[in-house]
């Protein structure tokens, strides 16, 4: 990050990059090296050696490191089980798996907005690459959606929003990283992205967060398409030069202006509020089940 100056791509700086480098090059330490030290001694100091050649020189105590991760493993041995042969009993005994995605799909390595992306896959694939289990045993796909749009760090961002609006729904939505305590970036909804993230996740269903968040505008707009060289299109594209120069074609949707966080089912909604979750609804071609009206747990709408 710090050799790519103004081009930094706006990561944690929390070592995740390095760590998935590691694995792609077939260098990485995992766990089980933790139970064979001497392999674990060897691959470590391999690895420092390396970074040492790459970067010149910096303070790492190589035995001080050893002797912590000595003391690591023994504390997680009781932890330590194969995990994939584990998760397989459960499914045959019959037992649900609960999976929760922590980054949206355009941080996808693969399917992201690259290289403004995470070093994993984010989507619906990171399930089976990421705990062994194949399509076959995956059922309900859960999208979880914010009403409007956010974003951390560096990266295109079409519907963004840089005037007063953007930080009305910054501080209206609290929109700071919870990991770096950074303002996130807000905009309108962009279908474009969302109906790209079906696509690749197929969604079942889809939960709808914040949409209190959008009480007190007067006017919602949502971005339905682009326009890149003078045609209009409908998918998000792959080229980052494009989305440079694309323009984000919206509906505008009149707001309700009324609070809605005390609703606790679809028809106390106002009619402006729930023409708004049809809208998303008939565009995706995926029912909305839950919708988030506040910050608590019982501030949720079951459909």
């Amino acid at each position: 990050e710090g050799e790519l100056g103004r081009g930094s791509i706006g990561t944690t700086k929390k070592g995740i990059g390095p760590a998935y480098s590691s694995k792609a090059s077939r260098s990485g330490l995992r766990v089980h090296h933790l139970y064979h030290f001497e392999e674990f001694e060897r691959r470590l100091r391999t690895i420092v050696e390396a970074r040492h050649k790459r970067y010149g020189d910096f303070e790492y105590n190589v035995e001080a490191e050893l002797q912590r991760y000595r003391q690591l493993a023994d504390r997680l041995r009781p932890f330590v089980i194969d995990s994939v042969e584990y998760l397989h009993k459960e499914l045959a005994g019959g037992k649900r798996i609960l999976v929760e995605g922590a980054n949206a799909l355009m941080l996808d390595i693969d399917f992201g907005t690259y290289p403004y992306v995470t070093s994993s896959n984010t989507g619906i694939g990171g399930v089976c690459t990421g705990l062994g289990i194949p399509p076959s045993k995956i059922g309900e796909v859960i999208g979880v959606a914010k009403a409007y749009t956010t974003r951390v760090g560096g990266g295109p961002f079409p519907s963004e929003l840089t005037d007063d609006v953007g930080q009305k729904l910054r501080d209206v939505g609290a929109e700071y990283g919870v990991t770096t305590g950074r303002p996130r970036r807000c905009g309108w909804l962009d279908l474009v992205v969302l109906r790209y993230s079906n696509m690749i996740n197929g969604y079942t269903s889809i939960n709808l967060t914040k949409l209190d968040v959008l009480d007190v505008f007067d006017a919602i707009k949502v971005a339905v398409s682009y326009t890149i060289n003078g045609k209009e299109v409908t998918s998000f594209p792959a080229s980052l030069e494009d989305l440079e120069t694309a323009t984000v074609n919206y509906v505008s949707l009149p707001g309700w202006k009324e609070n809605i966080s005390k609703c606790r089912s679809f028809d106390e909604l106002p009619e402006n509020c729930k023409a708004y979750v049809r809208f998303i609804e008939r565009d995706l071609g995926v029912p909305v089940k839950w919708i988030g009206v506040g910050v608590g747990r019982e501030e949720m709408i079951a459909m």
